[in-house]
């Protein structure tokens, strides 16, 4: 049975921890605002620009001048996984839920005989991964957007895997990451970036008076998809980091915000606990007492 100085400590130890999650969780709820703001900002320019490209792949993709980020490299046998995930832990099950779904798609493109290359975003990422296949590694990437994502870092990313492709590495290249929906809903998206694939629901989303219309481009539909395409996959890989950033920090408040009410269940528990221990040791000595004074 611990003393009642254990119990002290113990019941301060708790209560320390308590104020460094409940800190957290305020830290978390601050930055969830701002990149909360950040992904539903930019959520209709990254899906109107899919569905600009999905409606100019469709006339394209068949075509023998067809841009290689549209038409593929023709064959399906090296694949690219882009794992985001965070830096920091303490996030809940945010990075957890992303690594259970690379390591599937990882055993189902083995089970294949495909092969695979990973390119993790994310410390904890590339600590996990490294340990079950250290051999499947090409880079990885930490600190990136530690302050404030920005565009520049996701182009880097995207310049980084367009180099990738153009010398022939993969063929094809998938980023998994977390979508944000709420503060205690996080959803795993698994979305493949090259070669360009429409969204599910593309051609069910165009307006019913515009879905037979006929366009005349200018410049040409090969010269517009030549630019419009690596751009596109800077914005999806921007848009990605930015759903996962806000997904981290709900994450991250919510996983806080339960260790705080634990603490504090903890600390009634010790409490009640160390009350009665001290109560047991005041009868004890109280009747040591009238023991011996009636003994005399």
């Amino acid at each position: 049975m611990p003393s009642l100085k254990d119990l002290r400590v113990r019941i301060r130890s708790v209560q320390s921890t308590q104020k460094i999650t409940s800190a957290m969780k305020m830290v978390a709820a601050a930055r969830l605002r701002r990149a909360q703001e950040q992904a539903e900002a930019a959520r209709p320019y990254a899906e109107r620009m899919q569905r600009v490209l999905a409606s100019l792949a469709a006339r394209m993709a068949a075509m023998p001048g067809a841009p290689p980020l549209l038409a593929g490299t023709g064959r399906d046998q090296t694949h690219l996984l882009i794992v985001a995930t965070s830096d920091r832990g303490l996030a809940g099950g945010f990075n957890a839920t992303i690594l259970r779904e690379a390591r599937r798609r990882i055993r189902t493109l083995l089970a294949d005989g495909k092969t695979v290359l990973i390119l993790t975003i994310g410390r904890k990422g590339r600590d996990s991964l490294r340990r079950d296949h250290a051999a499947l590694f090409h880079d990885s990437l930490t600190e990136i957007g530690r302050r404030r994502l920005s565009f520049e870092e996701a182009r880097d990313i995207a310049e980084r895997v367009l180099a990738l492709y153009q010398s022939g590495t993969f063929d094809v290249c998938t980023i998994i990451y977390n979508r944000f929906r709420s503060v205690i809903t996080q959803i795993v998206t698994v979305q493949q970036l090259i070669p360009f694939a429409p969204p599910p629901g593309a051609e069910a989303a165009a307006p019913a008076d515009t879905a037979g219309a006929v366009y005349e481009f200018e410049p040409s539909e090969e010269e517009i998809l030549g630019e419009l395409l690596p751009n596109n996959l800077a914005v999806q890989i921007f848009a990605a980091l930015l759903e996962n950033a806000a997904s981290e920090q709900g994450a991250r408040m919510s996983a806080m915000d339960n260790a705080t009410r634990n603490a504090g269940e903890m600390i009634g528990r010790l409490t009640l606990n160390y009350n009665r221990t001290r109560q047991a040791v005041i009868t004890k000595e109280l009747i040591e007492i009238i023991s011996g004074a009636e003994a005399l």
